[in-house]
């Protein structure tokens, strides 16, 4: 046994499960119970690490308000999950073209199909945060399930370098990553139901924490009006009917009304909701909400602008 199996033999997400040694005699409805039971330990081990993950909210809306960006890397499923999330921002919040950058290794393929020996690579990673740039003012965030993907071990040792800020995810606890980032977040969820599937509970584990990662930041950026999701883009008819929805509650105008209140406001949800309740044109409600940072309850209760 060589001394990268013994290391394997190690991570909790390596080890046999003991509840599904005998998965393959298993009915449907079995499967269904058992896969239930085990994904229901997730929540609670992403909840352990709610301090991490709060503390790096914060870190990440800091550095998004300064100018910098929101970048995850990773290999194989937890790089899909980093470039999913990060696809997610712009309709959702909104969020500026390459404020968030999900980072693949083996790049856009990888996607949709297996490039063997990509996570291996870390000098791939240092390649490709230069091509985005990578800088001091940027938040770096590598996803590793195991806490030993080279790619990514790579990638945020690079990240340091160059001062970015480097915050690692992984779902073994003191794994290689801890040594190599400024802050760590651990959901140890346990054997997964398949012997190393992460795609499974580890998956989902990691797609909670990205959740709460970009939408806590986001929120704090002022992108939610309380829960509503006052900043997105109306770019098909579903979006379209929430933004209607959206400044219709707010404002207590009826659709008729809130259609041509959106239209002269060029359909932007935030400035019609200050243009009405403030009694302002829409280009002094732009304008407001440009001085408060595009928060829109500091909008509506700062103290009345001169339309």
């Amino acid at each position: 046994m060589t001394s990268h199996s013994l290391n394997l033999d190690h991570m909790t997400t390596e080890r046999r499960n003991s509840a599904s040694e005998s998965l393959d005699r298993m009915t449907a409805e079995e499967i269904v119970a058992l896969m239930n039971a085990e994904d229901a330990q997730v929540a609670a081990a992403v909840s352990a690490e709610s301090a991490a993950i709060a503390q790096a909210i914060d870190v990440i809306a800091d550095r998004l308000a300064g100018g910098g960006r929101l970048i995850y890397i990773g290999a194989g499923t937890s790089g899909r999950l980093g470039v999913l999330d990060a696809s997610e921002c712009p309709p959702t919040f909104n969020s500026p073209p390459g404020q968030v950058v999900g980072l693949i290794a083996g790049g856009n393929v990888a996607l949709t199909s297996a490039v063997e020996g990509a996570e291996d690579q870390p000098e791939d990673a240092i390649r490709d945060l230069k091509v985005i740039a990578l800088s001091a003012a940027d938040v770096l965030v590598g996803i590793a399930t195991s806490g030993r993907t080279p790619y990514v071990l790579g990638g945020l040792s690079y990240a340091r370098d160059v001062g970015a800020y480097a915050i690692g995810l992984a779902c073994n606890s003191d794994s290689e990553l801890s040594h190599k980032v400024q802050l760590m977040i651990a959901p140890v969820v346990g054997p997964e139901v398949i012997t190393g599937s992460s795609r499974l509970k580890a998956g989902t584990a990691t797609k909670m924490v990205l959740n709460m990662l970009s939408t806590g930041a986001m929120v704090r950026l002022g992108k939610t009006f309380g829960n509503l999701m006052v900043d997105l883009q109306a770019k098909n008819q579903k979006l379209l009917e929430r933004s209607r929805r959206i400044v219709a509650q707010l404002t207590g105008l009826s659709i008729e009304e809130t259609d041509r209140h959106l239209q002269r406001c060029g359909g932007d949800v935030k400035t019609a909701i200050v243009a009405h309740q403030r009694q302002l044109s829409p280009a002094a409600a732009r304008q407001l909400l440009h001085d408060v940072q595009g928060h829109l309850r500091n909008a509506l209760e700062s103290p009345q602008p001169e339309d």
